[in-house]
């Protein structure tokens, strides 16, 4: 099966113009985009997944201390990655006495989940 183009010079347009109409527009809003861009960003690092993991396996309060044998890494490392999880806010914390304890907050994650399906 063959097909005739028709082949055309290129033609010139006039600065500013653009050089054809958008196919589609974003239908999410910047401030959304923004949120939804730091959950993913700080749920790409293979380590924030597990400790994500970890927290939502265990519905309640972990302590820092419970995450770090978990992990080959330092405490201050693990502390450095919870700190990214909460600062994207999937994981909130409590602090009690020396321990922090840490939760998962589901909001994002499903406000995720949903633009996603």
């Amino acid at each position: 099966m063959s097909v005739d183009l028709k082949l055309a010079p290129k033609q010139k347009r006039a600065a500013g113009e653009p050089c054809c109409e958008p196919v589609a527009y974003p239908e999410i809003e910047r401030e959304k985009a923004e949120r939804l861009a730091r959950v993913a960003k700080a749920l790409g690092d293979p380590i924030r997944m597990q400790l994500v993991d970890v927290l939502r396996q265990n519905a309640g309060e972990v302590c820092v201390c419970e995450l770090v044998p978990l992990f080959d890494l330092s405490q201050p490392t693990v502390s450095h990655h919870l700190k990214v999880l909460r600062e994207a806010g999937i994981v909130g914390s409590e602090r009690r006495g020396l321990w922090a304890y840490y939760y998962v907050n589901p909001e994002p994650m499903e406000e995720l989940h949903g633009w996603l399906s």
